[in-house]
């Protein structure tokens, strides 16, 4: 496998560079240099496959000879190791649940394999892997739960004060052993700039071995498309011809993911981007003008992202042809009064408790299907019987206690694994949003864990 910085196409490198690399020198982010068609044969009988066979097709035809498929099956196997349901909601509308994983959010896919990857690429005797990733929230997790004890390795974890939830909170702060963890007085935004500013430091970077976890790196994209070509297969064997997807988008890694599993041939007729008061891109489908802004606070933390990283990534899948990514993706925006109006309203109608995320992704999937409603033109019909629209719920809803009004929160079922974080010693160091400040604690730390 080689890939290209969108900065400088001509410029190649190995798939173990991106990785360790994670963002080039020239601040732009790795792209496959070819991206590979999966065969007809495997599409036509996707039905046929478990989870972790899709995962390994999908990974084989991207990755290539990077590792060895012995190698590769074992990482997927082990990081892959949780389902990823569909719930029916009703005949068009029907949920990819993608939080059944350790830390309860779609992150746990990209965490796992990425912190795998990374320990087989690691030689004994290497410098010490400094691993940094801003979170607003899930992504944070995620990763300190997939890197963990991983040998050789410390992950310095960035969030912003006052703006993740207390469960989010308490699984950032509570792991220890190499996972470090700085409270930053600002934005999500604020945290990914100083993350941003670490790789393109030239000084920092021959002193210490600097990569990503946020979903910048491509081995956190990779597998984030294993769960699109599953709810295919899902749908497959209940006789589904034609989807449509809705995704919760903040910094639009997930739906990067999907547009690239596209282009591998996942039939897809339709992206839908769902967004908090963070619209900066249904703003660019609607204007032409894409004008990031600084983040704003919702109830949908995960989504604060005012500059999101993978935009760059989305344009560059259609080399910059704003006019037909638009035949591809729409978007559309809600607030949080929405938001909890639409929990309430699908638990009303369904029984179904969403995190916010999720309910914003409804939403999104609501307003598609109503503009839809005797149009076939992207592939959904309401008179069809064997079209779907798909949302993704990318967290469970006891992450977010606040958001639920009381009477859904009181029927959340939290998992025992959360409860057992509140039991835990909470360790943390405050930090201003300074980058000298960032580099001077980056460098005053031991070279070992």
């Amino acid at each position: 496998m080689k890939l290209y910085s969108t900065n400088n196409p001509e410029q190649l490198v190995d798939f173990k560079t991106a990785v360790f690399n994670s963002m080039p020198l020239d601040k732009g982010l790795y792209m496959p240099a070819e991206i590979p068609v999966l065969s007809p044969d495997f599409l036509e009988h996707i039905e046929q496959y478990s989870l972790p066979e899709i995962a390994f097709k999908v990974a084989t035809a991207l990755i290539g000879d990077a590792m060895p498929a012995a190698a590769l099956k074992a990482i997927i196997d082990d990081a892959i190791s949780f389902d990823a349901p569909l719930k029916k909601l009703d005949q068009h509308t029907q949920v990819l649940e993608l939080f059944h994983g350790p830390s309860l959010a779609f992150k746990d896919f990209g965490a796992r394999f990425m912190s795998r990857v990374m320990s087989y690429f690691l030689q004994e005797g290497e410098q010490l892997l400094d691993v940094l990733v801003a979170t607003s929230g899930d992504t944070g997790g995620a990763v300190a739960l997939g890197f963990l004890g991983v040998p050789n390795t410390r992950v310095t974890i960035l969030y912003p004060k006052g703006k993740v939830s207390a469960i989010q909170e308490l699984q950032l702060c509570t792991n220890g052993q190499n996972i470090q963890v700085l409270e930053v007085e600002g934005t999500f935004d604020d945290c990914q700039q100083l993350v941003k500013e670490a790789f393109a430091d030239t000084e920092l970077n021959a002193k210490l071995r600097l990569t990503s976890a946020n979903s910048i790196n491509i081995a956190r994209l990779i597998p984030q498309t294993f769960y699109y070509f599953n709810a295919w297969a899902q749908l497959r064997r209940q006789g589904v011809e034609r989807m449509v997807v809705a995704v919760p988008s903040g910094n639009f890694g997930n739906i990067a993911a999907g547009l690239l599993a596209q282009r591998m041939g996942l039939p897809v007729a339709q992206f839908i981007a769902a967004t908090n008061a963070n619209d900066t891109v249904p703003r660019f489908l609607e204007t032409g003008v894409y004008e990031t802004r600084k983040s704003v606070q919702t109830y949908a933390n995960a989504m604060d992202v005012g500059a999101p990283s993978n935009w760059v990534r989305i344009m560059e899948l259609f080399k910059g042809d704003a006019s037909a990514l638009k035949q591809v993706l729409k978007g559309y925006r809600f607030t949080d009064e929405e938001t909890i109006a639409a929990i309430k309203e699908l638990y009303a109608r369904h029984g179904y408790i969403a995190c916010p995320h999720t309910a914003i992704a409804w939403l999104a999937t609501q307003a598609y299907q109503a503009e839809h409603q005797d149009s076939d033109s992207k592939g959904y019909n309401s008179d069809d019987s064997k079209a779907v629209c798909l949302f993704l719920s990318t967290a469970h809803p006891c992450k977010f206690p606040d958001a639920l009004p009381a009477e859904i929160a009181s029927k959340v079922i939290v998992p025992e694994v959360v409860e057992a974080l509140k039991h835990k010693q909470r360790q943390s160091t405050s930090m201003s949003v300074n980058y000298p400040l960032f580099k001077a604690y980056l460098l005053k730390r031991p070279n070992e864990v």
